[in-house]
């Protein structure tokens, strides 16, 4: 019971670290909490059988971690959204560009369907 406790605090935690440095950081909470949890319960089992561990401690140390890159993300990153207008003007002079393409392909070199009866009556 307490290596499976122990396993799933370092598993929780290596996921709140890695959740913690990505940018949905704020989703590294959940992970980081579960940690807390098993930590604290393989460390009163590993406690009541008289060893503790250095990996539950270090688990410890891993959601310490993971909760303060997520707090320090959450007060010092300031979210602006940019300008849409132009991003859109661009999105729509591309798209008008492709279409200008795609018209001046020409399609009568390719022939297409003699490709597509060689297939089925060789198969």
């Amino acid at each position: 019971m307490k290596k499976l406790f122990t396993i799933l605090a370092l598993v929780a935690s290596v996921v709140a670290i890695i959740f913690s440095v990505l940018p949905i950081s704020n989703l590294a909470i959940f992970p980081a909490i579960a940690a807390l949890i098993f930590g604290l319960i393989a460390f009163y089992l590993s406690k009541k059988s008289g060893n503790v561990k250095k990996i539950i401690q270090f688990t410890f140390l891993l959601t310490i971690m993971a909760l303060s890159i997520t707090i320090y993300k959450a007060l010092f990153t300031k979210t602006e959204v940019a300008n849409t207008e132009t991003l859109e003007a661009t999105e729509t002079k591309l798209e008008e560009e492709a279409i200008e393409e795609l018209e001046e392909l020409e399609f009568d070199d390719i022939e297409i369907e003699d490709e597509l009866e060689n297939i089925s009556v060789d198969e």
